[in-house]
């Protein structure tokens, strides 16, 4: 990973970005210190320091583990089912972010559209 001033690999988030530019609704925001990318309000995958952070569910977690370069996600300190980091060989190359990226956002387009939260009126 290349320094950066913000903690995290720019040019990862420029290969996401890149990968992203036929999916509508698609925001970012900063998050674990380093950078969150969200669907429809849902986070499906990220940067941690020089990992790539792919959200596969619980379904693809075990499928996931067994790809190169791929082990869970651990920034607790206690693995997150459903969650995997992809080391930086193992997102090389676009084609490889691509992969990654359309895995994260085909899982958390099936968990639908997020409830609307009630805002509570404070009181005066």
């Amino acid at each position: 990973m290349k320094a950066s001033p913000v903690g995290y690999d720019l040019a990862l988030a420029e290969r996401i970005r890149h990968a992203l530019t036929e999916h509508a609704g698609v925001t970012e925001k900063p998050m674990f210190g380093g950078l969150s990318f969200l669907l429809d309000g849902k986070i499906f995958c990220g940067i941690v320091r020089d990992d790539l952070m792919v959200r596969v569910g619980p379904d693809g977690y075990e499928e996931s583990l067994q790809r190169p370069h791929a082990r869970p996600m651990d920034f607790t300190g206690r693995p997150m089912k459903g969650y995997v980091y992809v080391g930086p060989a193992g997102r090389r190359t676009q084609r490889m972010v691509d992969a990654w990226v359309a895995r994260a956002v085909t899982f958390v387009a099936t968990l639908g559209k997020p409830a609307q939260r009630r805002r509570r009126r404070k009181s005066t």
